[in-house]
């Protein structure tokens, strides 16, 4: 196996933003690695190396606006259309003409995104936790509007800058263990508890976290680390990814209905509200997915699926590439 004893190998990228901020370790063919909110690399600290001892050049980065990445001003600065050239950027910064990638939560969307505009680069896409669902339906902002009733869905909280940072800021450690413990399956809310997806008229999304409980998979140490990421960078950047969702609806109109082709994975977790809302995305998969090659929803698991069941991702993610069709000039895996 090549690359399993190499260690993690920090470096910056440039990209059209500025800088992207990337981990990689292994050699191999690329295997880009994109996390979602809110988090860091640091998601993938246990995918890398395993990707690595597998025979992949595992690389997880900072997405613009997180971590040691580039955080451009301008809310309209963290488009699709703009993370998707980042990841182009860092491809072809890394030396490579193209790569697998994979992604978490917003990062399976725009991991997703990427494969659907940029075919060339991404040869195959690997999604976690959030299905993939083709552009075009109503207008996000009308949909999510609509989705609170007498509440307010937290897309909808994050839209106005500064609403959702003056929640978050006075105690960003505290408010990112009680986000992470309100999605983690042994630490969410039971049933006919408030959802934390929802905010109460007036209210905040952190009234409804859990109290003093860390769930399972994340020690001090690790929350430690996202805290000071997020001291030091901010919030901007990662609220802006959804305050762009309306004009993306409007600039990838040309995409809407599109399938991805591309040999694909899917995998979620049973108790992820990702995973149940939409279900139908899920059903759709042999028109919106028809290269997929497995598609997995993990029993008693939450939303962060590769920190909560890392073994059993680490065995999908190398089964699944190891299955991928080999490309003319490629080199193999594991070679």
């Amino acid at each position: 196996m090549s690359g399993h004893t190499t260690e993690l190998t920090h470096r910056l990228v440039p990209s059209p933003g500025g800088r992207i901020h990337l981990v990689e370790q292994g050699t191999g063919p690329l295997v880009l690695l994109l996390h979602g909110f809110p988090e860091s690399w640091y998601s993938w600290r246990h995918q890398l190396p395993a990707l690595a001892a597998a025979g992949y050049r595992a690389v997880a980065v900072d997405v613009r606006g997180y971590g040691r990445s580039s955080k451009p001003a301008p809310v309209e600065a963290y488009r699709m259309l703009d993370l998707v050239d980042d990841g182009v950027a860092v491809v072809h910064g890394l030396g490579e003409e193209s790569a697998v990638v994979v992604g978490h939560d917003w990062g399976a969307t725009i991991a997703a995104h990427s494969a659907l505009i940029r075919p060339d680069v991404f040869h195959a896409v690997g999604l976690l936790s959030v299905p993939y669902t083709p552009p075009g339906g109503p207008r996000p902002s009308e949909a999510f509007a609509a989705m609170g009733g007498e509440e307010e869905f937290y897309v909808a909280y994050f839209q106005r800058p500064g609403r959702a940072e003056a929640e978050i800021e006075p105690d960003v450690r505290g408010w990112l263990a009680g986000l992470y413990a309100a999605l983690s399956a042994d630490t969410m809310p039971g049933p006919g508890a408030p959802d934390p997806h929802f905010v109460g008229r007036s209210g905040t999304m952190r009234e409804r976290f859990p109290v003093d409980r860390l769930p399972s998979w994340l020690d001090g140490d690790d929350l430690d680390f996202y805290a000071a990421e997020f001291e030091r960078t901010g919030w901007g950047g990662a609220l802006n990814r959804y305050r762009n969702m309306d004009r993306d609806w409007e600039e990838l109109a040309a995409f809407r209905g599109a399938p991805l082709t591309q040999p694909s994975l899917f995998i979620g977790g049973a108790l992820d509200a990702s995973t149940t809302w939409l279900a139908d995305a899920i059903d759709a998969y042999p028109t919106t997915l028809p290269g997929l090659i497995a598609s997995h929803v993990l029993d008693g698991c939450g939303h962060w699926v590769q920190q909560e069941r890392p073994t059993e991702v680490n065995r999908l993610l190398t089964d699944w590439l190891a299955a991928l069709p080999s490309r003319p000039g490629a080199p193999a895996a594991g070679k």
